[in-house]
């Protein structure tokens, strides 16, 4: 029932999406052209309408692309607006463009951006509604995926405590096959060993098969594919390894051969790398142009406040575990701490003049120079000296996997909270989901909520 509930479901989101797009139009139309001022008609409506249809057909082609249409159950609200909106930006743009070539002048371009931000506005609030209500009747154990477990154990465990724990996710788990029964499944019913999995599947016909199986039954596999292929249901396999694996694993292939990829992340792009790149290139420049008045006076105001350089130099590890030397403006007196000591607030070794900048995080503008020549980017995971690198190394998973990538003068980890003398633990893995999730639209947010909320960087800078 669930397949053909979710067939249903996507045409009519695919059949609405387009209906919204398609009058979304006319309104943009008569809003430019009646509602704001020195509207001038130089292209007739109807010619507006036949754009909409072609515009309509290669938006949703566009959405289809970027997987809006597939089953959300796993994917968050948050990722589905990002991708709606990407999606739209790139028609847009690729709009416009076509425009601009082919000489079309004709065609208000206001119209066209009015267009564009009322149908995603529209859409994404459709999306909000639409999760909402089903949030709502999967509460009531309605549009529910029926699943069959195979396998016992920790992982089994954890995808039964998951899908329990959060009804929103429309999980209904029938009962488990294993060679015996797990306590750790608690009472969730036991069908019996793997021999009965083929009749099992038949009788009760569920939308999904998802194998747990732990590492001591892994010999079972075949039997459990050939089970699940012989009675068409779907399978979905939880690795007994899951935990050490990545939220986006990838696979190379060796002459046929798959290989999982532990640690491909989307910067391994060359593509990606240099879009990156380029918008912290563009991005330093632009501040550091921007700012060069107030960093002439906190270079003034650093040397009138105590003997020493203005500029405070420190090692710091980045990408590829490679040393680098981190600029700031010196905030404290000259002291022999600065390799091994975390600062404080109320640090006996801050000027009053460096307590000032560090509370508006001005020491921290001469790390655009870091950005331009390459050591560090706009956003990215906060670099530490070489001391505490080789600390946390050992104590803290997945600690390394943020040198997989440039450091960053703000980041994921701190926009969330976590600066200063907070969970390194917690840190990490907001460091790893970032790097993980990598994306432009990512880094934008992440420096719009740091200039938004005041948060240039996070308090950890030693100094």
């Amino acid at each position: 029932m669930i397949k053909e509930n979710q067939r249903l479901l996507n045409r009519l989101h695919v059949l609405s999406d387009g209906a919204i797009l398609y009058l979304s139009l006319p309104v943009a139309f008569w809003i430019r052209f009646y509602l704001l001022p020195n509207g001038i008609i130089t292209v007739p409506l109807p010619r507006y309408l036949a754009l909409g249809t072609i515009l309509t057909a290669v938006q949703l082609f566009a959405y289809a692309a970027f997987g809006l249409y597939q089953s959300h159950r796993g994917i968050r609200l948050r990722k589905e607006l990002e991708r709606l909106w990407l999606a739209g930006a790139l028609v847009m743009g690729a709009l416009l463009s076509f425009l601009f070539v082919q000489h079309y002048i004709d065609f208000s371009r206001l119209t066209l951006v009015i267009w564009f931000l009322l149908s995603g506005g529209l859409l994404s609030c459709k999306r909000v509604v639409l999760r909402r209500g089903l949030r709502y009747f999967r509460q009531k154990g309605y549009n529910q995926k029926h699943v069959l477990l195979i396998g016992g154990g920790e992982m089994a465990r954890i995808y039964w405590e998951t899908v329990r724990g959060d009804r929103e996710l429309g999980y209904t788990v029938a009962g488990y096959v294993s060679a015996r029964p797990w306590k750790e499944l608690g009472a969730l019913k036991w069908f019996g060993g793997y021999e009965k999995l083929g009749r099992l599947l038949d009788q009760h016909r569920p939308d999904e098969a998802v194998c747990a199986i732990g590492a001591e039954d892994y010999g079972r596999m075949p039997e459990i594919i050939a089970a699940c292929e012989k009675t068409g249901t779907k399978l979905s396999i939880i690795p007994f390894y899951a935990k050490y694996m990545p939220s986006n694993p990838q696979f190379d292939e060796l002459d046929g051969i798959p290989l999982l990829n532990f640690r491909r992340i989307p910067l391994d792009n060359w593509a990606n790398a240099f879009c990156k790149r380029a918008m912290d290139i563009t991005g330093s420049l632009a501040l550091i142009i921007l700012t060069s008045p107030v960093m002439l006076a906190c270079a003034i105001g650093v040397k009138l406040s105590s003997p020493g350089p203005i500029l405070f130099r420190q090692e710091r590890i980045g990408r590829d575990k490679k040393p680098f030397y981190m600029y700031k403006f010196r905030s404290m007196r000259v002291n022999g701490k600065q390799n091994t000591a975390w600062s404080t607030d109320h640090d006996d070794r801050k000027t009053k003049f460096g307590a000032f900048m560090r509370k508006c995080s001005l020491d921290e503008l001469p790390q655009f120079f870091n950005v331009l020549k390459g050591d560090m980017s706009l956003v990215g995971p906060r670099p530490e000296i070489p001391y505490y690198v080789e600390k946390f190394k050992e104590d803290v998973p997945l600690y390394m996997v943020k040198h997989q990538v440039r450091p960053g003068i703000t980041g994921w980890a701190q926009v969330n909270g976590l600066r200063g003398d907070t969970s390194i633990k917690a840190r990490v893995e907001h460091d790893v989901y970032y790097i993980e999730h990598w994306s432009l639209l990512f880094d934008i947010e992440i420096l719009l909520t740091t200039v938004f909320r005041g948060k240039f960087v996070n308090r950890e800078a030693l100094n």
